[in-house]
């Protein structure tokens, strides 16, 4: 028990040590933005066509699960407002957040690792080229601008999907269906659910690039690499997301 308490510490502090520098590199010159943009590419581009289809699932099957209840209290007028309110506020941000924390952090943390293992990043580092700056700072914050970009484009997508669902029972209009949706939303029920997905975006790149970076010597620390940063990257969501609703709560 005390050997697991002192690598937790251990751990911590190092994690501490790694946020650290990426705050102090981050701001100094010069910048990648070459490969800042390319880790834009591959984290947000090509993750569109998974969230894409998990966005309108969970808007088509949010819609169908609830109709028949609110049918039994004639509240289905409400429905179109209540998907909405559901995916922007919490279901879209998290389930989005978790599908990248499973696709982006684990194939960061797996290439990192993988270049950690073979001795690239000591052979950057003889080439005068900071490996920090190149590999870990340009993934961070393309992880930190790309989330909130495909969690907006899933609230999108899961209100298309609940108004597919709902014209499954009935027929709809388009136009009253989105004015239905943004009767029932505020700026309080957006702007704060933006917010943590930055946090989200953060924290997924910053696990995968310290669990990568920091993979020991031999190719199985790679799949451990890979398959703690999806573990610790997804239990942080939920700890993030915890404390966002405690505080959104609080002062609104």
């Amino acid at each position: 028990m005390i050997l697991y308490l002192k690598n937790t510490f251990n751990d911590v502090g190092k994690v501490t040590l790694f946020t650290k520098r990426f705050f102090s590199e981050v701001f100094t010159p010069p910048y990648e933005m070459r490969a800042f943009v390319k880790q834009c590419y591959s984290i947000g581009y090509k993750s569109l066509p998974l969230v894409t289809i998990t966005g309108f699932i969970m808007g088509l099957v949010l819609t169908l699960q609830s109709r028949p209840t609110l049918a039994k209290f004639g509240a289905e007028s409400w429905l179109p407002g209540m998907v909405a309110l559901s995916l922007i506020r919490e279901i879209a941000p998290v389930i989005t957040a978790l599908i990248c924390a499973g696709k982006v952090s684990s194939g960061i943390g797996a290439e990192l690792g993988s270049m950690k293992v073979t001795e690239q990043i000591d052979a950057m580092e003889v080439a005068a080229i900071n490996p920090f700056k190149y590999l870990v700072v340009t993934r961070i914050l393309a992880t930190t601008l790309m989330i909130p970009v495909l969690v907006i484009y899933a609230d999108g997508i899961g209100i298309f999907g609940g108004y597919i669902g709902v014209n499954m029972h009935n027929d709809v209009n388009l136009v009253r269906y989105t004015s239905q949706v943004f009767e029932s939303l505020t700026f309080l029920d957006i702007i704060p659910a933006t917010i943590k997905t930055f946090f989200f975006g953060f924290f997924i790149g910053m696990i995968g690039c310290y669990k990568g970076f920091t993979a020991a010597n031999g190719t199985e620390s790679v799949g451990k690499a890979a398959n703690s940063a999806v573990v610790t990257a997804s239990l942080t969501i939920f700890i993030i997301d915890m404390l966002a609703v405690q505080l959104t709560d609080l002062f609104f």
